[in-house]
């Protein structure tokens, strides 16, 4: 006998906007439902399964039991299957047993729009709430003043499971545990944001959660979805963003997960050259499908919603845009066109954008896109894909494969630096130095310098000063900031027992340094993605490998001068070509002695003369420090 009673929570223009792919806050009408129907508390349950014959809800409750709570499919051809199932409550384990009408194949599932999640290797849903009371009304309330691309934007990237470990215990942090030592640990360091690699629920852990499961549950490893909230609460109340990794590019095809869902292709593309990632082994979604396009951006916009998100960044954009990434000759097919951009992806990442700077101030979307797409991160108004940035990959490249060279050799590869210029406000650039940096051979950041002990560490500092003087927002992988020297091992811990030494918190110091030098100088951050906010000084000077270069903001008055010497050669009396009288007044050395360096400084202001040089009509002699860079202001 069915224990369901009719219920729903769908009005005819929920269902008209789930099928046009417009119904962008799916996650209020399905999935598991908390309620109380005729004065009887339960649950309703709503599930998109269009090829199902027949849909039970099984869990703890019914002993799993096929039939003893079987939903009602909807008149109206949405393919949607509810019901109201009383006297269940939160903590009830459950999944769907779908009986698909292709060939009677059978699928239980966990349920897409689960809010909480068995802790792996375990796979069933649980019914959960997200009742929280939140602290955080003066972040949300001046979001929109903090988090603006004419602001500062020093991203401090986390992996959770592996940023620090309870080593009694030998396991990770909790949320909890999370919400005292992380935050205490950003606020100190300087970032203004943190952001998690995917936190939603996964069941692989070498995936570092880039293949998702629960796609609006966070993961039960390390807590309940309440203890998630309040670490993002703390952050907010301690002043720093959260933005998090997103991933709509593909999931895997475990058995309780989303693939072949009702046994047919819903979710993935039913073509094999769109629907198979065959780098990951993966299933891709069929963003031309009107109910997976709800599916996805209702949930991006959850993550905004519920856990007050200040950020998305959008995983792999790169291989959901063109129909042939990885693919060999005759493994893709053209769009209409005869191009090899994916039009339906086009499509659905320009409606993703416009969504969520409609219904969210304050908010900003980032793409990792590592080609020469054009307009990724441009108004969708112009013919832009609407992103508020996108990482800048040609960099980051480019600038490790140059310090990975011996100093002597640096001159006759300038160009690698110089190159970046050329087109850096052609988006607007987040600079990464990313976890995919440090994994599988490719060294740390730190292994990647060249020299003996001390060169690495200033080179390191050079490295990181160049960065946050360079034009764009930046990000920095966990670890990198003091010098971690192994690789990142997900199920492992970064090292902290190396910030006992001295070069390793020095250059701890030297990134709280520059993120205050980036936060207190609007030079750096004004007109960060704008070609008024930067202007070169000499960068022709490959002889010494020097280059020096402008920081401007709104106000000329707070302008910067930035001198990076590339050689650990002192270079003494050194002339740079500058814009006015006045004076030089050194306001950041990486060379400084508490950062491990030399102690080669400008001690005091350095009257600029009137003297032609580098094309200008004034100019001032320094001294630049070995590997270093020096920050001037000019008054």
């Amino acid at each position: 006998m069915n224990q369901v009673q009719p219920h729903s929570l769908f009005t005819d223009f929920d269902i008209a906007l789930f099928k046009a792919g417009k119904h962008f806050r799916l996650y209020e009408k399905l999935g598991a439902h908390l309620t109380e129907v005729n004065g009887v508390k339960g649950v309703y349950f709503a599930v998109w399964a269009p090829s199902a014959r027949s849909v039970s809800v099984v869990g703890d409750f019914n002993y799993w039991i096929q039939g003893e709570h079987q939903l009602n499919v909807r008149w109206d051809a949405s393919g949607i299957w509810e019901g109201f199932i009383p006297n269940i409550d939160k903590g009830t384990k459950y999944k769907y047993k779908i009986q698909s009408n292709n060939n009677g194949i059978i699928t239980e599932k966990a349920d897409p729009f689960a809010l909480y999640c068995q802790k792996p290797p375990e796979t069933a849903s649980v019914i959960w709430d997200l009742e929280y009371k939140w602290k955080d009304k003066k972040w949300m309330d001046s979001r929109k003043d903090k988090n603006g691309l004419d602001k500062p934007y020093s991203v401090y990237e986390v992996h959770l499971g592996s940023w620090k470990r309870n080593l009694e215990q030998d396991r990770s942090l909790t949320y909890l545990e999370l919400a005292e030592d992380l935050v205490k640990y950003v606020k100190e360091t300087g970032f203004t944001h943190v952001e998690f690699m995917p936190i939603m629920e996964y069941p692989y852990d070498p995936s570092w959660g880039y293949q998702l499961i629960g796609y609006f549950a966070p993961t039960s490893r390390f807590g309940k979805p309440q203890d998630f909230m309040f670490l993002v609460d703390k952050l907010h109340q301690a002043g720093i963003g959260v933005i998090l990794d997103w991933v709509p590019s593909h999931f895997p095809d475990d058995a309780h997960g989303l693939g072949f869902f009702d046994g047919s292709n819903l979710y993935e593309h039913p073509d094999r050259r769109k629907g198979y990632h065959p780098d990951w082994k993966s299933l891709v979604f069929n963003y031309g499908r009107n109910e997976v396009r709800s599916f996805l951006i209702s949930n991006a916009l959850f993550w905004l919603d519920h856990y007050h998100a200040d950020g998305l960044r959008v995983d792999a954009v790169a291989s959901m845009l063109y129909l042939d990434y990885s693919r060999k000759e005759g493994e893709w097919e053209p769009n209409i066109f005869g191009g090899r951009e994916n039009l339906d992806t086009i499509s659905f990442l320009k409606d993703f954008n416009e969504a969520v700077y409609a219904n969210y101030e304050g908010v900003q979307t980032i793409a990792e896109e590592s080609t020469s797409f054009p307009m990724v991160s441009r108004p969708t108004s112009v013919g832009g894909l609407g992103f508020g940035m996108k990482w800048m990959m040609g960099w980051m490249h480019d600038t490790l494969q140059y310090f990975k060279r011996e100093s002597i050799y640096r001159k006759y590869h300038q160009n690698d630096l110089t190159f970046s210029m050329t087109y850096a406000f052609s988006e607007n650039f987040m600079l990464p130095l990313s976890h995919d940096e440090v994994v599988y051979g490719k060294k740390s950041i730190l292994g990647r310098m060249t020299g003996d002990e001390w060169q690495q560490f200033a080179n390191l500092r050079l490295l990181y000063g160049y960065m946050f003087t360079h034009p764009g927002t930046n990000l920095l992988f966990m670890g990198s900031e003091f010098g971690q020297r192994a690789e990142w091992k997900f199920d492992g811990s970064l090292d902290w027992h190396l910030l006992e030494y001295g070069y390793h918190e020095g250059t701890r110091k030297c990134i709280s340094d520059l993120n205050e030098l980036y936060k207190t100088n609007p030079a750096l951050f004004e007109n960060q993605f704008s070609p008024e906010g930067f202007e070169w000084i000499n960068y022709a000077d490959h002889q010494n490998a020097v280059l020096s270069y402008i920081r401007k903001g709104k106000n000329e008055k707070e302008n910067l001068v930035v001198v990076c010497n590339f050689t650990p050669v002192v270079r003494e009396n050194y002339r740079i070509g500058l814009p006015s009288k006045g004076k030089l007044t050194e306001i950041f050395n990486s060379d400084k002695v508490e950062y491990g360096g030399s102690g080669i400084n400008n001690k005091k202001a350095i009257k600029i003369e009137k003297e032609p040089w580098n094309g200008r009509d004034f100019s001032a002699e320094l001294t630049l420090p070995p590997l270093g860079v020096a920050v001037f202001k000019i008054s």
